[in-house]
């Protein structure tokens, strides 16, 4: 059996509900980044112990707030070492907009990757682009190389459109799906 972590930060509990919905899609363990930007030694374990990796961050002012860029920081020393290569990788992103240039966030999540030697998964998800296309609909926001949510910022984490959180729990199937395939 293939182990899939997601590892996450959450400001307000809208990205940790995304991630409940990716991790469930793919049976994964969840690593949640802390308010310091910081994870545990144990939590450090399991991610070098995962055959793939799934990052989440909300996209504040346009990219990852500080706490995952601090987390990113600290994933040098795994990168000194390849410790990461070769590993499967996808990765989601939610703003209180429909856009909230959350493709910026998707792009540094898939750099890390990349910097990694990772092997990236796009969503793979046709977009839900027709005049009849509501908001309960999978990949509603039209994203390709990861998953887009929308969080109204003025409502909790149970006002994700349930589409969105669909296409979050879909993307984790698929990584499963991919990671799988790998001997």
């Amino acid at each position: 059996m293939k182990k899939t972590v997601v590892v996450f930060f959450s400001g307000y509990g809208h990205t940790k509900r995304v991630a409940e919905y990716v991790a469930k899609g793919a049976n994964a363990e969840s690593v949640q980044i802390d308010e310091n930007g910081d994870i545990t030694d144990a939590d450090w374990d399991t991610l070098n112990a995962a055959d793939a990796i799934i990052f989440g961050a909300p996209t504040y002012m346009g990219g990852a707030p500080w706490q995952f860029k601090k987390f990113a920081d600290a994933t040098s020393k795994a990168w000194f070492t390849h410790a990461w290569k070769d590993k499967v990788f996808g990765g989601f992103t939610n703003s209180a907009s429909l856009n909230g240039d959350k493709q910026v966030t998707l792009i540094y999540l898939q750099t890390l990757a990349s910097q990694h030697g990772g092997i990236w998964v796009s969503l793979g998800l046709p977009p839900a682009n027709a005049l009849a296309a509501t908001r309960s609909d999978v990949n509603n926001l039209g994203g390709s190389v990861g998953v887009l949510v929308q969080s109204p910022s003025d409502a909790g984490d149970d006002a994700i459109p349930e589409g969105d959180l669909e296409t979050a729990r879909l993307y984790g199937e698929r990584i499963a799906n991919i990671v799988g395939r790998f001997n």
